[in-house]
């Protein structure tokens, strides 16, 4: 099953704003919906020397790719693209800890590595050590050559803390270096989405959707933003399409039970919306 679905909303974005306690930072067990938390930011640092990004990767794909790259780490730890690939690897198949370790002796071997550094960040907030992400991530970033997808890193750990103003203002940067990005108009979507400004959210959801370089995950989130709103019908259309119909109906099995829990979406339509900036 494709690991591109709506479910790269962060897991404490939805205990906040659906009232879903539904996925944990620590992605334990092998769903969808908990792999793809790991998508935390859409835009995040990618993983390298892979044949087929691993967001696509079936579950056998994945379990193969895990086996072969953990081969090659075991021969060579501080290899940085072996290491960095199967870190990736590791978190999308939920064994955060352990990608954790993997990225920390990736880094003690590549101190000064900016790829390093924002994959370790990664792994830090992915094991729930937001602070020390924030801090690595922090010191990945340089000012005279700034990062577009670092600030989108940064933005995203900063939502998880529950400081989304600021977290706003890190996707405005990245989207400074890097306009139209459709993946860092997504994670500012979903950042209004913790405050209760659906309207807002889909807004730039819709805008990112629209871009000919958005992908499957874009829309799936703009999906998750209309089902919040009560428009159900409308949200499955959007669930549905590039997607196989298994894979499809997965989704949107997941969606109708996490909307259906009693008030989810209704507490959200009741806020008042926040002010954009």
């Amino acid at each position: 099953m494709t690991r591109s679905s709506f479910f790269s909303v962060k897991p404490r974005l939805w205990q906040a704003a659906a009232g879903c306690a539904l996925l944990t930072l620590a992605l334990s067990s092998c769903s969808t919906a908990q792999r793809q938390a790991d998508r935390l930011t859409t835009g995040s640092i990618p993983s390298v020397n892979l044949a087929k990004p691993v967001e696509s990767m079936t579950a056998p794909e994945l379990a193969a790719a895990e086996k072969t790259y953990g081969a090659a780490y075991d021969r060579n730890p501080k290899d940085r693209n072996t290491g960095l690939s199967y870190a990736s690897i590791l978190r999308m198949n939920g064994k955060n800890t352990q990608a954790l370790a993997v990225m920390q002796q990736v880094a003690i071997a590549h101190p000064t590595d900016r790829d390093v550094l924002a994959a370790y960040g990664k792994a830090q907030a992915a094991a729930g050590q937001l602070e020390q992400a924030l801090a690595t991530i922090n010191r990945a970033q340089t000012p005279d050559r700034p990062d577009w997808r670092l600030y989108s890193a940064e933005g995203a750990v900063l939502d998880q803390l529950g400081r989304s103003e600021e977290a706003r203002d890190k996707y405005r940067l990245a989207l400074d270096g890097q306009p139209n990005e459709p993946s860092v108009m997504s994670n500012l979507g979903m950042s209004y989405v913790l405050s209760g400004d659906l309207k807002t959210a889909e807004k730039y959801l819709r805008n990112a959707a629209e871009l000919p370089s958005a992908d499957s995950r874009v829309r799936q989130n703009l999906a998750l933003v209309v089902g919040l709103q009560g428009r159900f019908a409308e949200a499955e259309t959007i669930a549905r399409r590039e997607l196989t119909e298994t894979q499809a109906e997965a989704n949107v099995t997941y969606l109708r039970a996490m909307l259906s829990q009693q008030n989810a979406w209704a507490k959200l339509a009741d806020k008042k919306p926040q002010a954009t900036n």
